[in-house]
């Protein structure tokens, strides 16, 4: 494409802004690592030279020096760096809408010393974003003056060629913005004027999109031993503990209001002041890539020499949790007040991304992905969630036990009503009986003869001769009884009882 006068490299205002962006972040890059940043989809990385020529223009970018690699083809590449002016620096920020005061600076010395740790930093941050390329529209060709005589069948020449596939990449996290390097971490003092003993981290990504607030991360290019690699993991654990008064805490506050510098520094929401002891947080993770090329077993050596000096920063404590049973007594690691420290190669992050299986957590010994290199197995939270499915274990067994208790109450009522249901109708049922059956007539308990003759032609003239009827003997055996046992008493009686001779009646 053809220049102006004003930026004869004719570079698109897109191209420009992704170089200032980029620059803005990682400070000094090559304009092929500024492609892999951003547009990874583009043929080469001569739209992003083109950029930084007309911004060196304008007095936005500069080189100062430069940097080698290995190509793909095995040979070594000397290119140029780029680096922002001060001018450039500031458009950065607006670009980045970022205050100027936090951009840091123009990395200006470590571009004349050829930036050999800026360069390993800004592939971490590339290997770690895998940007996904975007297919480019390829200039159209002049349609070329000479005759052509290929038949009509075969496709011509000067037609539009098809756009390159673009390339598969790992999944990666976070943008460009998401990202700050050489972050001043304060031990003690402030940002402008941190105190001995303060860190430098080399990259900070914000990703609240993959649940991790922060995440700080060292890059190694192996020329720091495993002793003060630990030293470092040491001073971050300082800083993590750092606590200051919240800004915005009211007076009645001043001794709740304390929160993690970190967290007002890179995540504002959570550090909001609340309750006493809301800023006893877990730290944050802190990430170490090495970037060294050697041997496998190398490798290894270097990171569990590293994991054996930390141990004292990264290694929870055993808590008791309670005791359920003789055979089961539940127990958890409580990781308060450690750093939970990842390692990986930069070769494993760009081949497999930030998302893949490529760290090894401390204390957990295998290869993992973030997630389950972040997760504590055996951590509190995990004992909490035990606990809290025991709890409703608990609960649905109580609940059970409340329904069988119910419902046995509810049958037994139910066969007790049904008992009595059948005993008050069989009571009816033999009244009933009673009721129609026919009664015997009763019989005298003297002689065991009826009580009262049934006579309906005449009437018994016993009955008037003897005494009242009781209900018990009949009239003879009342008149038996009423006789008299002695001698004068039986002649009375007979006296009294001759029948009169005149009218054949018993008279007195």
């Amino acid at each position: 494409m053809g220049g102006t006068t004003r930026r004869p490299y004719g570079s698109t205002a897109k191209t420009r802004q992704m170089v200032l962006a980029a620059l803005g972040v990682v400070k000094v890059a090559t304009a092929e690592q500024i492609r892999q940043l951003m547009c990874p989809g583009t043929a080469s990385a001569q739209t992003v030279r083109n950029g930084c020529l007309d911004l060196a223009r304008e007095g936005l970018v500069e080189s100062l020096g430069s940097a080698s690699r290995i190509n793909a083809n095995g040979n070594q590449v000397t290119e140029k760096l780029w680096n922002l002016t001060g001018p450039g620096l500031e458009a950065a920020a607006t670009l980045l809408d970022r205050p100027t005061k936090e951009m840091g600076g123009t990395a200006r010395g470590a571009a004349r010393a050829g930036a050999k740790h800026a360069v390993k930093v800004t592939d971490t941050i590339a290997a770690f974003l895998q940007t996904s390329p975007e297919p480019t529209r390829p200039v159209l060709r002049k349609r070329s003056q000479a005759a052509t005589t290929a038949p009509a069948s075969v496709p011509s020449h000067d037609a539009t060629p098809a756009a390159p596939a673009p390339q598969q990449r790992p999944v990666g996290m976070g943008r460009i913005a998401s990202w700050a390097t050489e972050v001043v971490l304060p031990v003690a003092g402030t940002q402008t004027t941190p105190a001995k003993g303060s860190l430098r981290a080399d990259a900070v990504l914000t990703a609240p999109e993959h649940r991790l607030p922060v995440l700080f991360v060292e890059v190694d290019n192996g020329t720091e031993n495993p002793v003060t690699l630990s030293y470092k993991v040491s001073r971050y654990r300082d800083f993590f503990r750092r606590t200051v008064k919240h800004p915005s805490a009211s007076p009645g506050w001043q001794d709740d209001a304390r929160v993690p510098l970190w967290q007002l520094m890179f995540d504002p929401l959570k550090a909001k002041p609340r309750s006493r002891g809301y800023w006893r947080q877990d730290h944050p993770p802190l990430a170490i890539v090495f970037t060294k090329k050697v041997g496998a077993t190398a490798m290894n050596n270097r990171i569990d020499h590293v994991v054996r000096l930390t141990r004292l920063h990264w290694e929870g404590h055993y808590r008791s949790g309670h005791s359920y049973s003789p055979s089961e007594d539940d127990s958890f690691t409580d990781y308060q007040d450690t750093v939970p420290l990842l390692l990986t190669t930069l070769d494993r992050l760009q081949q497999h991304g930030p998302l893949g299986a490529v760290w090894w957590r401390a204390g957990h010994g295998a290869w993992e992905t973030l997630a389950d290199a972040l997760a504590n197995p055996d951590g509190k939270a995990a004992y909490e969630h035990r606990e809290a499915v025991r709890r409703e274990e608990e609960r649905q067994q109580r609940e059970r036990e409340q329904r069988e208790y119910e419902e046995q109450w509810e049958r037994e009522e139910r066969e007790a009503k049904a008992r009595r249901d059948r005993q008050r109708a069989q009571r009816a049922a033999e009244e009933e009986a009673r009721k129609s059956a026919v009664e015997p007539d009763p019989t005298c308990q003297q002689c065991g003869g009826p009580l009262k003759k049934a006579n309906t032609a005449t009437d018994d003239p016993q009955e008037d001769l003897a005494p009242p009827p009781d209900g018990l003997r009949c009239a003879a055996c009342r008149i038996q009884l009423a006789e008299p046992t002695t001698r004068i008493g039986r002649f009375i009686r007979r006296v009294i009882d001759r029948p009169s001779s005149d009218s054949g009646r018993w008279y007195v």
